[in-house]
């Protein structure tokens, strides 16, 4: 590794050099279809049209050849996108053809070193990162001036950031796309606000992606209203999904207050004095941590009742 031209948490642009291996670069472009070959003129194909547009995006028009044709345009357009960064465009040695020879007749672009052999100017899929999107930000660098390349150098994100979080199957009942959300962060001390972009169909199966064991929930991913400082990037942050307001007050416990038997009946449990009560209750709308409840017809359980909750021998029955 001869030059490191980035680090984590910086900002990344088209055509810009990341790393220096041996004396060539690795830079980024914007692209979909992965490099899988090296291009060169006479090629054609997608991955010919993405180059002419990352190419043309980074101030290096093709000229006339058509969309997916590696010609003369995208030759010189190689040579003067290379130039901008710093470096030569690689060249591949190949015997001198009519083909080749039409297609290296620019002596500003290559030089013909003799009558049988060519010099054909190549786009290796060695130097270049594809991504989707840009802003780009590094994430991590894994590697320093004078180690040797190995398989990996560094790690990009690209795109905006989003927020994934994950709920409760009573919790996505109340969830729903364009409800607002406030995303607040302990690392940077900030709030942020969002909207749900979705909420998935499916569960997320016990103990992936770090939950708890044995609880299955949904992913709620919610797109921010601006975009988020750098580094948030893989951080925890915590949301508030704005869901509903009940129109008057309601019954309302701790959440965890909440318990379910082993018949599945949801229930709370009233103390008055030595003497425990269990009531089945509904449960509602949930927020700041209180679960709206409601009891069944002719059970009597009213706002200053005090109830049973998990971390503390008792709290109030509240309206709110």
């Amino acid at each position: 590794m001869t030059k490191v031209k980035t680090a984590p948490g910086k900002k990344v642009s088209v055509g810009q050099v990341l790393l220096e291996i041996s004396g060539r670069p690795l830079f980024v472009l914007r692209g979909s279809v992965p490099a899988y070959r090296d291009l060169v003129p006479g090629k054609r194909g997608e991955d010919v049209v993405q180059l002419q547009a990352a190419l043309l995006e980074s101030g290096h028009p093709t000229g006339g050849d058509p969309s997916g044709v590696f010609g003369m345009g995208t030759q010189r357009a190689l040579v003067t996108f290379y130039r901008s960064i710093g470096y030569e465009v690689p060249g591949l040695n190949a015997p001198m053809t009519e083909e080749s020879n039409l297609a290296v007749n620019d002596s500003a672009t290559v030089e013909q070193e003799n009558d049988s052999v060519s010099v054909i100017p190549t786009f290796p899929m060695s130097e270049v990162i594809f991504v989707q999107s840009f802003p780009a930000h590094v994430d991590e660098v894994y590697v320093s001036v004078g180690d040797e390349a190995g398989a990996s150098l560094l790690s990009l994100s690209s795109g905006a950031l989003t927020v994934e979080g994950l709920v409760t199957p009573q919790e996505k009942g109340m969830i729903r796309p364009g409800q607002k959300v406030r995303i607040y962060s302990d690392t940077t001390g900030r709030q942020f606000t969002g909207k749900v972009s979705s909420v998935s169909k499916n569960k997320r199966p016990a103990n992936d992606g770090g939950q708890e064991s044995g609880v299955e929930n949904y992913v709620v991913k919610v797109t921010p209203s601006e975009p988020l400082p750098v580094k948030l990037n893989g951080e925890n942050v915590q949301l508030t999904v704005v869901a509903a307001s009940s129109r008057g007050k309601v019954l309302a416990v701790p959440s965890s207050a909440i318990s379910t038997g082993a018949d599945g009946l949801t229930s709370v449990t009233e103390r008055r004095g030595r003497t425990e009560r269990r009531i089945p209750v509904t449960v509602g709308m949930t927020g700041d941590g209180f679960v709206q409840i409601t009891p069944p017809k002719g059970t009597r359980l009213e706002a200053g009742a005090q109830v049973v909750v998990g971390v503390q021998p008792r709290s109030t029955v509240g309206r709110s």
